[in-house]
């Protein structure tokens, strides 16, 4: 089934929904994000990034777009609007990954990691803020290796998040590198995280995610 299209109130342009986030209006006449799209009652979609978002509140583009969508000027938008919205596609990419790992498709560990890439068997990389770069680097290359790629540039996707934060989603202590292991589950750990990442816009230094949509193919591929 092909995701429902819905339209941005700021851009008035059309897209798959899992693609824009949902703001909804509370009883106390709040907009709060709703990135779920589960909230009871009338809903706006946007499709700006962080960026653009607080700069269409600067200017009051928002607050009147979001008028016409909720049908009344009694509304209230939070200064702090878009950083909720970072902040809830966040915790979602994070509660992906902690799931994931409580269904046994997530590895923590260098040498496991390393292991199932040189086998083939690695369907996804991902490095916390801090991770070295040593480290880091020999992953991507077992990663490279078992996937007949020595020369591409596979190197897995490093979040804007150190290690603790990782470690507390995780259920684990000293989590640094995270391989996945299952197709289905890089998939969705995946989107949860380009969702995040694309509205917050690239962190200084990060690694783009320029192989996550190969990597979440490649065991059984």
């Amino acid at each position: 089934m092909s995701d429902p299209v819905r339209t941005c109130i700021l851009s008035r342009e059309e897209a798959p929904r899992d693609g824009l986030i949902r703001l909804a209006l509370a009883p106390d006449g709040q907009v709060l994000p709703d990135i779920r799209a589960k909230a009871p009652g009338r809903g706006a979609w946007i499709g700006a990034d962080q960026a653009e978002l607080t700069d269409a509140m600067a200017r009051g583009k928002l607050r009147g777009a979001l008028s016409r969508a909720f049908k009344t000027n009694t509304l209230t938008v939070p200064d702090d609007l878009a950083s909720r919205i970072a902040a809830q596609l966040r915790q979602a990419a994070l509660d992906r990954l902690g799931l994931e790992a409580r269904a046994g498709t997530v590895l923590t560990g260098s040498e496991k990691i390393a292991a199932e890439a040189r086998a083939g068997k690695l369907a996804l990389l991902i490095h916390a803020a801090d991770a070295g770069a040593d480290g880091a680097g020999k992953l991507a290359q077992a990663w490279r290796v078992g996937m007949g790629e020595e020369g591409g540039g596979r190197r897995g996707l490093t979040l804007p998040v150190e290690r603790p934060i990782l470690s507390m989603a995780l259920g684990r202590e000293n989590v640094v590198h995270i391989g996945v292991i299952d197709s289905g589950a890089a998939r969705r750990i995946t989107d949860a995280i380009e969702r995040w990442l694309r509205f917050i816009g690239p962190a200084p230094n990060a690694q783009p995610c320029e192989t996550a949509s190969q990597g979440a193919s490649a065991v059984g591929g």
